[in-house]
C-alpha cells in the first residue's frame, strides 16, 4: 500500500456526552470524505477528559464497552467504511479505565486498550485502573492491511510503551492525547518514531480544552532516505491550535522499506543485559509516595 491516512481530529468537546456523540459522528464523516482510513478521536472524547477526585462524578460518566454510544460508531464505521479510534472513560471493576477501542471497516472491535501509565500524581487520574499490557493489531483498510497499536498520552513519556509495540509488531502508533503539547512532548514522540522505526499519530484536543494546546502531529519514523545525504525530520504534520481535521498520511511502502534495511528497532538490541529494565527496585530520587 502506498499511504495510510490517520485523520486526526482536534476537536472541542461539550459538557453533554450526547452531543459529543453526535459531534464525533459528524467529523467522522468529514474524514472519510477527506480520504481517510482511520478517524483518531483525542483522550476519553465521550466526556472531554474531565475527570474530578470524586469517584461517584466519574461513575456517572463511565460507559461499557457494549453501550449505545461505543454501538454508533461501529455502525458508521460499516456504513462509512473506515476504521474509527474512539476513546471513552469505561465502565470498569473495580473503578474506570481511560480506553481507546479501535474500530475497523467492518464495525468490528479489531483493538481495546486501557491507559498503562495512568497520571496516579493527578488525585482525579490516581482512581481510575490502569491498563495490563500493550496490543497490536491487523487493521484491514481499503489499501491494504496496516499493523497498528496503541499509548495514550502519559504512556507517551516511557519508552518502553512504544519498544514493547514495535516488539510485537506495531507499524504505526495510535496515540489519543489530552495535554499540553510543546518541544519536549513533541521530542519524546520523534524520538519514539526514530528508536523503533514506527509510525506515530497523537491528536489532541486543541485551545480552548482546558489544558490543551492542539499540536496534534504524526511522524513517520524515516530518519534517512538513501537518494538524500544526512537526515531528516521524521514529521510530517503538526496542527496549530485551531479545531479541525488534520491528515497524517503515512508512506507504508517506503517505511516498511526503510525498516527492512535501517540499523534501529529490533535489529540490534541486546536484550540478554537488559536485566535493570524489568527490575521492581526504586531509589532515590525517583522515591513516591502517590505511586498506586
Amino acid at each position: 500500500m502506498n499511504y495510510f491516512n490517520v485523520a486526526l481530529l482536534q476537536l472541542l468537546t461539550t459538557s453533554a456526552q450526547e452531543e459529543n456523540m453526535y459531534k464525533g459522528l459528524e467529523y467522522c464523516k468529514k474524514a472519510k470524505q477527506m480520504g481517510a482510513d482511520i478517524a483518531l478521536f483525542p483522550e476519553m472524547w465521550n466526556n472531554g477528559y474531565a475527570l474530578t477526585p470524586e469517584r461517584n462524578v466519574a461513575e456517572k460518566a463511565a460507559i461499557e464497552l457494549d453501550s449505545d454510544y461505543i454501538a454508533r460508531f461501529r455502525e458508521l464505521a460499516k456504513e462509512q467504511s473506515m476504521a474509527i479510534g474512539i476513546t471513552f472513560l469505561e465502565k470498569y471493576d473495580p473503578s474506570q479505565r481511560n480506553s481507546l477501542a479501535v474500530i475497523d471497516r467492518h464495525g468490528e472491535i479489531i483493538l481495546r486498550y486501557a491507559k498503562v501509565h495512568t497520571c496516579v500524581f493527578d488525585p482525579a487520574e490516581a482512581q481510575l485502573t490502569a491498563g495490563d499490557d500493550f496490543y497490536t493489531a491487523d487493521l484491514d483498510t481499503e489499501n491494504g492491511t496496516v499493523k497498528i497499536g496503541a499509548m495514550i498520552c502519559y504512556d507517551r513519556e516511557f519508552p518502553e510503551s512504544a519498544r514493547i509495540l514495535m516488539l510485537k509488531g506495531a507499524e504505526v502508533i495510535l496515540v489519543p492525547n489530552a495535554c499540553p503539547m510543546e518541544i519536549n512532548r513533541l521530542s519524546q514522540l520523534r524520538a519514539r518514531a526514530y528508536e523503533n522505526m514506527v509510525g506515530i499519530a497523537t491528536v489532541n484536543y486543541p485551545h480552548g480544552q482546558p489544558d490543551c494546546n492542539g499540536h496534534s502531529s504524526a511522524f513517520d519514523g524515516i530518519a534517512y532516505r538513501p537518494e538524500e545525504s544526512g537526515s531528516r525530520d521524521a514529521l510530517i504534520i503538526e496542527a496549530g491550535e485551531a479545531e479541525g481535521i488534520y491528515m497524517a498520511r503515512f508512506p507504508m511502502d517506503e517505511l516498511r522499506d526503510y525498516r527492512r534495511r535501517e540499523v534501529h528497532g529490533n535489529a540490534y538490541r541486546r536484550p540478554e543485559k537488559y536485566h535493570a529494565l524489568v527490575s521492581e527496585e526504586k531509589s532515590e530520587p525517583f522515591i513516591r509516595g502517590d505511586l498506586i
